[in-house]
């Protein structure tokens, strides 16, 4: 999207974090649907970002979204989702990436911290094994219960 320069290409995404390793800058990255962006994935995000000079977030497709979560979501378009998640001051790249699993972008990657919202365990972070084998770190971040997706669509309904 050319007027946001910071939602970048897959390719571009890996060519930049080569540059980023070699300017000896800490990549974090998380994933997500991103789905009616509210409080709790901003906390989150803001979180995340202080754990490293550079946040990237892997931002599910469309239609890898109807696939994990159904065929009534998104309720928000990849490109409009891309677009608050690169507003945002925590962010600093954003990738829309095809597969339900986001295991492929990590290994291709290569974050030096991974992280998710307080709702994983270690364990279930997709990913963990390989950033973890490279010698990364693989955090667990805070929740705010009270702020769902899945929480405000039960509200409005």
């Amino acid at each position: 999207m050319k007027n946001y320069p910071s939602i970048v290409s897959r390719t571009k995404l890996i060519a930049m974090r080569q540059r980023l390793y070699q300017q000896d800058q800490k990549v974090v990255f998380t994933n997500g649907c991103f789905d009616l962006l509210h409080r709790g994935h901003v906390e989150y995000l803001r979180e995340a970002r202080q754990l490293g000079d550079v946040l990237i977030v892997g931002l599910n497709s469309d239609a890898s979204v109807r696939t994990l979560k159904g065929s009534d979501r998104p309720l928000i378009g990849q490109e409009d989702r891309a677009v608050l998640l690169a507003e945002l001051r925590s962010v600093t790249y954003v990738c829309i990436f095809g597969e339900t699993s986001v295991e492929k972008l990590v290994g291709e990657l290569m974050p030096d911290i991974l992280v998710k919202g307080g709702d994983y365990r270690t364990d279930e972070i997709v990913g963990h094994e390989i950033v973890s084998a490279a010698g990364g770190q693989v955090r667990v971040l805070s929740l705010l219960p009270q702020y769902s997706t899945s929480f405000l669509i039960e509200r409005i309904k």
